[in-house]
């Protein structure tokens, strides 16, 4: 049995969309923030895309612009100070950017969802779960409160929440957070969405409690055949649920690949420095590996690529030109499905 039948129709497609178009992807897109210092530039040109049953990881140190991009496609930046300068976002060919209000919002929560990184200050604390919950049906669908408590339920037990009968009626506070975290899943799949946006979702979760979520959003994932657009800074968060990776750094995506092939070979410093720094249990008693500096501040990225001041690699060329996005291949010259690297240098990354 589905949670729900899905009854709101979205807008029939515009000029540009098609059937074979895919689920979300994002052209282009420039996001900055004008502040009084000047112009904070978070996004510089992103592009990617998800389809239906694809998990994409965008991976990146904070500030890299994550969750920047993952908020304009949910529609829920604060403008002003942000500002969306260029850019496409296209859910199944269609640009969300053009859309008027109501066509965006019955896109949003209902076709896209977002479950936050923080599910203690996400949820209301003089609400019960299940008001929280039932929220959804009620002001989408036009259920009774008895029906929408009933579908609270429904959905706290879908996502494994013990006695969810009991518990229904139980505030954010009395629950751990592991399954605070249960609970945003499960608000966020409410609708049936065709796409899943977490943002951190085991942030501040121990080791044993990331697993079960990660493995809860896989499986429900399956089940509904939706996208997936991980965000994390976490490499190994992601290792056994990806399919791709898209690396983050100052706004820009800086390596593509699937998830086993960018482990096994970085074709970018940075993802490099971000591997390297994982702890591993063959390196017992070693310094652990840290990437030197921090990242910039996006008041004042560096000229040429951002990363070239805690790049080992970097050269002249770098301080002074951007790399672009390109095609990584074999030392035979034979092109690597689906991955990318932006690094003047990426030949001797990855097979140096």
């Amino acid at each position: 049995m589905t949670i729900m039948d899905k009854t709101a129709d979205i807008p029939a497609p515009r000029a540009g969309g098609s059937d074979d178009s895919p689920l979300l992807e994002v052209r282009d897109l420039h996001v900055e923030f004008h502040t009084r210092d000047g112009v904070a530039k978070a996004v510089n040109g992103v592009n990617y895309s998800v389809d239906s049953g694809e998990t994409l990881a965008v991976l990146g140190e904070s500030g890299s612009g994550k969750s920047v991009t993952a908020q304009a496609i949910m529609g829920i930046l604060d403008m002003p100070p942000g500002k969306i300068p260029q850019g496409q976002i296209l859910y199944r060919g269609q640009d969300m950017l053009t859309m008027s209000y109501e066509e965006r919002r019955k896109i949003r929560g209902q076709k896209i969802a977002m479950i936050f990184q923080d599910a203690l200050s996400s949820l209301n604390p003089v609400l019960s779960v299940g008001y929280q919950l039932g929220e959804m049906f009620r002001v989408h669908q036009g259920l009774s409160k008895k029906q929408a408590k009933a579908k609270a339920i429904e959905l706290m037990e879908r996502v494994k929440i013990p006695a969810a009968k009991q518990r229904v009626n139980d505030y954010p506070h009395q629950f751990s957070g592991g399954m605070r975290q249960r609970i945003m899943i499960a608000m966020a799949l409410a609708l049936e969405p065709d796409l899943i946006i977490a943002d951190e979702p085991t942030t501040a979760l121990d080791v044993t409690v990331q697993a079960q979520v990660m493995d809860l959003l896989k499986e429900l994932q399956t089940e509904f055949n939706m996208g997936l657009i991980l965000i994390t800074h976490d490499l190994g968060v992601v290792a056994d649920v990806a399919d791709k990776i898209a690396v983050m750094y100052a706004g820009r995506i800086v390596e593509t690949a699937p998830v086993h092939e960018l482990y096994k070979r970085p074709a970018h410093p940075y993802t490099r420095g971000l591997l390297d720094s994982i702890p591993r249990l063959d390196q017992k008693g070693q310094e652990l590996y840290a990437i030197k500096g921090l990242p910039p501040n996006l008041l004042k990225i560096p000229s040429g690529c951002a990363f070239n001041p805690r790049c080992p690699k970097a050269e002249d060329i770098c301080r002074t030109e951007i790399p672009a996005l390109v095609p990584v291949s074999e030392q035979d010259g034979s092109e690597l499905p689906g991955r990318g690297s932006a690094c003047h240098f990426w030949k001797e990354t990855i097979h140096g």
